[in-house]
C-alpha cells in the first residue's frame, strides 16, 4: 500500500497554530495549487488543499511561511469524520505533512502580499528555479 502526495502551491492564509491539551503543536493552512490545464473560458483554476502539520514544524511553519508563501510538500491524505454541533456528521479529508519546504525569500513573499491579485498561478516559476539540476541533462536515469 501506499499513501504519498507532493505538492506545490501557495498558501493562502497564514497558517493558524494551537497547541493541545498535552502541549503538541499542530498547524492548518490551506494551499492553492494551479490545475495544469485551463477551462472552457481559458482560466486557470485552482484546487484548494487543507494541510495539517505536527511538532516543531507546524512552529517553523507559523513563523516563517504566511498567506501567499510559495511551499512543497510531502504527505499522505488522510480522511477523518466528526460530529458536528448540528449533530451531522462530517467528513474531512486533507493532508498530513510529513515535509515542508519554504521555496521562496522573506522579500519575495513580502511583495506577493502587497500584490492584490489572487492569482496564485505556481506555473509562474519555471522548475529549473525550483529544483537546480547539477551536471549534464544526458546523464539522467530518467
Amino acid at each position: 500500500m501506499l499513501n504519498k502526495v507532493c505538492l506545490v502551491g501557495r498558501l493562502t492564509k497564514d497558517p493558524e497554530l494551537r497547541y493541545l491539551a498535552n502541549g503538541t503543536p499542530v498547524a492548518n493552512f490551506t494551499l492553492a495549487v494551479n490545475r495544469t490545464f485551463k477551462n472552457r473560458n481559458g482560466e486557470r483554476e485552482a484546487d484548494f488543499i487543507n494541510i495539517v502539520v505536527w511538532r516543531k514544524q507546524a512552529e517553523n511553519c507559523a513563523n516563517y511561511i504566511g498567506k501567499g508563501s510559495l511551499v512543497s510538500i510531502v504527505g499522505r491524505i488522510q480522511t477523518r469524520s466528526y460530529d458536528g454541533a448540528d449533530g451531522q456528521r462530517r467528513y474531512v479529508t486533507e493532508v498530513v505533512a510529513e515535509e515542508v519546504q519554504f521555496l521562496d525569500s522573506k522579500n519575495s513573499r513580502n511583495s506577493q502580499r502587497n500584490q492584490t491579485s489572487n492569482d496564485f498561478d505556481t506555473n509562474d516559476v519555471p522548475l529549473d528555479d525550483l529544483y537546480p539540476i547539477d551536471g549534464d541533462e544526458e546523464d539522467l536515469p530518467f
